[in-house]
């Protein structure tokens, strides 16, 4: 149910001023006063009560007839065309109609986009049953700075002066048992840095009592490089890649950054690049040790490791 913004009353309160009139025999006038509201306010839901109304709620003010609105065999066929994947243009050329009016029908009918004529895919939600069974690499580029940018000040963004730093590439490691993370800012996204963060992932997770077996990626040059395979066959660790185009694939390490970027990277005015990347540290000791996890029964990660 949905109330009006600017509505004084909502269904109790108007149940309230039917019960005053009927019941309680109020005026119409006192009524109307003690809600903040006018007379024909009070006759309006006094009539609907009357008639049978026992929800007393906002009636849609969508008209009842439309004259001019497209005949339905008409949508039915655009839906038939466009269930064929036919585009809005397309449509319109071979019915004789206008190209807005075909695309008001198909955003009525819910087709106005391809995607949308496939059933919706249902989510695939699995966990490890240890951890370092599989441990989800993943990049994310952030622009550096040298003073706050347009996040935190309102400054329009696009400053000659708030260009050509560089970037900063947050290499992120993720357990898919533990949700435990280990992450590193490193100066690009190449094969020997991709091979490098993953031989310290390797130690930091062993200090931890876990063993990787199993390492998921994209399909990112750095990860189909020659020298982290090499790094991986060294380690006798199985590298997964995910689908093409299909970033759900890697969704625990989709999901970090999320978290990553919304409570560490913009979540407070930092000096510059440098000074965020001071703030890392901290803020990864407490997403592992204390913040609640929402998958986890809202116990931190480290309390599914071995070692806890």
């Amino acid at each position: 149910m949905q109330v009006h913004g600017n509505a004084k009353l909502v269904p109790a309160s108007r149940l309230l001023v039917v019960q005053r009139v009927l019941e309680e025999s109020w005026k119409v006038g006192e009524v109307a006063a003690a809600q903040g509201v006018s007379e024909r306010t009070v006759y309006r839901w006094l009539a609907r009560w009357r008639a049978g109304d026992r929800r007393l709620v906002d009636r849609s003010s969508a008209p009842r007839r439309v004259p001019r609105r497209t005949p339905r065999p008409l949508e039915s066929l655009i839906e038939q065309l466009r269930r064929l994947r036919w585009t809005s243009t397309r449509i319109a050329t071979e019915l004789g109609m206008a190209v807005s009016t075909v695309g008001v029908v198909l955003v009525r009918l819910g087709l106005n986009r391809l995607s949308r004529l496939e059933p919706p895919e249902p989510p695939n939600r699995y966990e490890r049953r240890r951890p370092g069974e599989l441990v989800h690499l993943d990049i994310k580029k952030l622009g550096r700075f040298r003073r706050p940018g347009h996040r935190v000040t309102g400054r329009v963004p696009g400053s000659r002066a708030d260009k050509g730093h560089g970037w900063d590439y947050v290499h992120v490691a993720i357990d898919d048992h533990s949700r435990v993370a280990h992450v590193e800012i490193l100066t690009d996204e190449r094969g020997q840095s991709c091979a490098e963060f993953l031989d310290r992932t390797i130690e930091w997770f062993k200090h931890r009592g876990v063993r990787i077996e199993r390492i998921l990626t994209d399909n990112g040059a750095g990860y189909c490089s020659k020298v982290f395979a090499a790094a991986c066959a060294g380690h006798q660790i199985r590298h997964l890649r995910t689908r093409p185009y299909r970033p759900r694939t890697n969704g625990k390490a989709e999901r970090f950054i999320q978290t990553l970027l919304r409570d560490w990277a913009y979540a407070a005015r930092y000096r510059n690049s440098d000074h965020r990347a001071l703030a890392l540290t901290p803020w990864i000791e407490y997403y592992n040790r204390r913040r609640p996890h929402g998958a986890l029964g809202h116990r931190p990660p480290v309390t599914r490791l071995p070692a806890a």
